[in-house]
């Protein structure tokens, strides 16, 4: 199969690849759309990692996913059903197979309606991760927000937490074509970190009390203090951000001790089901209880695939969310 892998930093090279095999309980995936993720860029394709880690597996970093099964040896997801898959992960390696190829092998499946184009639907995968992100936090018609990063998942957690009723969503970020996103799905104040004093504008929003609830979403390794610094006392800390170990950060220890903070991880690949939050996702699109794929600013082919993830790395031409079709 034809496939792209990482070669260096920010080298993307197509190459050919064996068909992968499906084992018992597996399926072949038809790959047909995919997506880019802040950390497939961010911990992947940005850093300067040492010689020995390259080539990444064929197919990575992509771990955003939709096709068709072509091979079933799972009695419960049929040949011609559609789905999202979740790439292998494990612990100590990672992600082990990812989206830049023509099929997949895996057995983390969410089937999909028959239909729409799998390029909206794939947009439920990261979506679904701020669905769970909400299952965090609990109850949201009582609590206001800050959701610090307005990237897709940023973005998703703000549409999330205004259907759900927040009292107040405050949008956080550096680039203001994402603010103006923010506000169209609900964030009631914006605020540009770049140009405002981010702690005086939270805590005028909230009447000096600081908000019940702090999304952390901006890939910053001094992102978790900063959420610190905007959460009430007894309040909640949600933390999305990957960061790599050659980011240290200075915990701000005696200030969480201080609040009674609880500061929640949401990981996605890692959690002990994965599956369901996005499967609910698909659910809430298929209900109209909101579309995820509105985030999709740029849909490109298979030879934009390098050009792609270098406009996503860089935040170039208002970059939101890029469908891929794998042709």
């Amino acid at each position: 199969m034809k496939a792209y892998q990482l070669t260096g930093p920010r080298r993307l090279e197509a190459m050919e690849a064996p068909d992968p095999e499906p084992a018992d309980g597996q399926i072949l995936l038809k790959i047909e759309h995919v997506s880019i993720c802040g950390s497939d860029t961010h911990l992947n394709y940005e850093p300067i990692n040492p010689e020995e880690s390259y080539p990444l597996a064929p197919g990575l970093p992509c771990h955003e996913i939709a096709g068709t099964i072509v091979e079933s040896r799972n009695p419960d997801h049929p040949v011609g059903q559609r789905a999202i898959i979740l790439p292998s992960f494990t612990p100590s390696a990672g992600m082990t197979s990812g989206g830049l190829a023509e099929y997949i092998a895996g057995d983390k499946i969410i089937p999909l309606p028959d239909y729409g184009s799998t390029s909206d639907w794939v947009m439920c995968q990261p979506a679904g991760t701020a669905l769970q992100a909400s299952r965090e936090w609990g109850i949201s018609n009582d609590k206001t927000f800050a959701i610090i990063g307005q990237g897709a998942i940023g973005l998703s957690t703000t549409a999330i937490a205004y259907r759900m009723g927040a009292k107040k969503v405050i949008a956080i970020d550096l680039l203001d074509y994402r603010l103006n996103k923010a506000s169209e799905l609900g964030a009631e104040v914006t605020i540009n970190a770049d140009r405002d004093n981010v702690l005086e504008a939270v805590m005028e929003a909230t009447n000096g009390e600081g908000v019940d609830c702090v999304v952390e979403a901006s890939g910053d390794p001094d992102g978790i203090n900063a959420a610190l610094q905007l959460v009430r006392n007894r309040g909640t800390i949600v933390g999305f951000s990957l960061v790599t170990g050659l980011e240290p950060t200075v915990f701000r220890h005696q200030e969480w001790m201080r609040k009674e903070v609880r500061i929640l991880p949401t990981n996605a690949a890692g959690a002990l089901d994965p599956i369901a939050p996005i499967r609910d996702m698909v659910g809430l699109r298929d209900r109209g209880w909101w579309d995820p794929a509105e985030l999709i600013t740029h849909r490109v082919g298979w030879d934009q695939i390098p050009d792609a993830y270098e406009m996503y790395a860089d935040r170039k031409d208002g970059v939101i969310k890029v469908a891929i079709a794998i042709e």
